[in-house]
């Protein structure tokens, strides 16, 4: 279920169109009127209605507050005075209250009832139509759509398994190169239709060509083949035991994927080096990665990783924006192990979603990795409608690392030096 569009259209905000669908504006409409009868929250609290953050540099605001606390500049100031505290103090309250890293590793809450019971987190019993409507969608998904879908996904997984080893059989040459892309492209349209997924591909002339890299937004484990399925891409990883390990080992006989050992992944040389290999031969396949390293919620692009930007290889953008009010993409894998996602996927009403395919960048001269990094992922949040932050997606499961600390201390030390020279000069 793909459609093809062209243009840059933006995807436009899910909670403003919901008048688009009249079941879910009067479910929307009387769930509301209901919690308020019953004086219940339906919401939860949005913290940057409260914190409104203007872009100053800290010596900007340190300036403010000296000024404004004892009508001095800060030239004119001592090496530390008491006020330069308020700052800090600030800052570290109105990043607990609004933490933007944290909230990015849990789904975003709609504003609206899509029938879906998780889709608020205080849904209450409000009145008979409404439970007898959602009873009605619960019966529809579970009684008729689970079971086709699961139906669907053990017939496109197994075909893959079974028709990419055949073709692992032929020798290596343009007959296998067509066999094996024709049967990846039809196991995995298989799968998205197990998902009941509606895709709309915008700017296909960009598509990811032989000998590059494509990376893109990581929002699901299902961003692989709603990518596949129009086209496709050698994939990395890390080498699977159990079942996903004999999808890999089927898989890599059709076709040159990249598959790394647990021991190999730590050795980043050794990773870049298959990588750039691979990128540099025209007639294999593009590679595809997603340099966050983790899921996020899809409502905003992390940091990416550097290694797959040290490659000399064009760089081919694509960003992914899902629509929830159909069914949540995000993947949650603190709280949801496989099965149990697949299963919430699989029982909601659809997967919704966009894809655009950027023009091809290239890394410019003078330019390092982490630069041509961020100029990507500015390029894929722009597109996407997703904010754009610098955190580590890797802060889902690890400690802020020692290092951002030691930077807000050495721009803090900058300031009081710089002060303390001006004064000797003068």
């Amino acid at each position: 279920m793909a459609q093809k569009h062209r243009g840059p259209k933006p995807f436009s905000n899910c909670d403003d169109s919901v008048q688009d669908e009249p079941i879910w504006m009067w479910a929307t409409l009387r769930l509301e009127r209901g919690a308020k009868e019953k004086n219940h929250l339906l919401y939860k609290p949005y913290s940057n209605a409260i914190i409104a953050r203007e872009p100053t540099s800290l010596e900007q605001e340190i300036k403010e507050i000296r000024r404004s606390g004892s009508n001095r500049d800060l030239n004119s100031a001592s090496e530390f005075e008491m006020s330069d505290i308020f700052y800090f103090a600030r800052r570290g309250v109105e990043s607990i209250m609004d933490d933007e890293v944290t909230k990015r590793f849990s789904a975003e809450e709609l504003q609206s009832w899509n029938l879906l019971t998780r889709s608020n987190y205080n849904f209450h019993y409000i009145s008979l139509r409404l439970t007898v409507l959602w009873g009605l969608g619960l019966l529809i998904r579970y009684g008729f759509l689970l079971p086709l879908r699961v139906t669907l996904a053990f017939t496109g997984v197994g075909l893959l398994v079974f028709l990419t080893s055949i073709v692992g059989l032929l020798p290596n040459g343009r007959v296998k190169n067509y066999l094996s892309e024709k049967v990846h492209l039809m196991c995995y349209r298989i799968c998205v239709r197990a998902l009941t997924a509606i895709i709309t591909y915008h700017d296909s002339e960009n598509k990811p060509k032989n000998g590059g890299i494509c990376v893109a937004n990581h929002t699901s484990p299902i961003d692989v083949i709603i990518l596949a399925s129009d086209g496709c891409y050698a994939m990395v990883g890390q080498i699977h035991g159990g079942l996903m390990g004999v999808i890999q080992r089927s898989m890599v006989k059709a076709c040159p994927h990249i598959w790394f050992e647990r021991s190999e992944v730590k050795d980043r040389h050794l990773v870049a080096k298959r990588l750039s290999d691979h990128a540099e031969d025209k007639s294999k396949l593009p590679i595809l990665i997603f340099p966050e390293g983790t899921c996020i919620n899809n409502t905003s692009v992390m940091m990416f990783k550097k290694g797959s930007f040290e490659i000399e290889a064009k760089v081919y953008p694509v960003a992914i924006k899902y629509d929830p009010r159909f069914g949540d993409a995000f993947w949650n894998s603190s709280k949801y192990g496989m099965v149990s996602y697949l299963l919430r996927m699989m029982s909601s009403w659809a997967i919704v979603c966009s894809v655009w395919y950027l023009p091809p960048m290239f890394r410019e001269e003078g330019e390092d990795a982490v630069q041509f990094a961020n100029r990507v992922k500015a390029a894929i949040a722009r597109q996407g409608g997703l904010v754009d932050l610098l955190w580590d997606g890797g802060l889902k499961r690890g400690k802020v690392k020692d290092t951002f600390k030691e930077e807000q201390q050495k721009l803090y030390s900058k300031i009081l030096v710089g002060a303390q020279e001006d004064r000797s000069r003068s």
